[in-house]
């Protein structure tokens, strides 16, 4: 019974698993990737509709790709994780 519990056995979880800097590498590749597709398809051939729509929907899209990279980042660090403290 004298096992050490940690005191943060989430932040612990997270810091393992190196979300913050998945979130970041994740939303930074997202950023890039809906500016890219916003100046290809809007913005460089022009367009007739108001801009505040293809902004909104370059939100929509920046939010989504990062959330999806992260989650993808973080899956691939918990698999490395995992395999290096495998006993095997």
């Amino acid at each position: 019974m004298s096992e050490r519990v940690p005191e943060r056995p989430r932040a612990n979880f997270v810091a393992a698993l190196h979300v913050r800097r998945n979130a970041v590498r994740g939303f930074g590749v997202a950023l890039l990737v809906t500016a890219g597709v916003l100046a290809l398809f809007v913005f460089l051939p022009g367009t007739r509709r108001a801009t505040p729509y293809y902004l909104a929907l370059g939100f929509v899209l920046a939010t989504s790709l990062g959330a999806l990279a992260t989650t993808l980042l973080t899956l691939l660090s918990a698999y490395r994780l995992a395999k290096e403290t495998d006993p095997d």
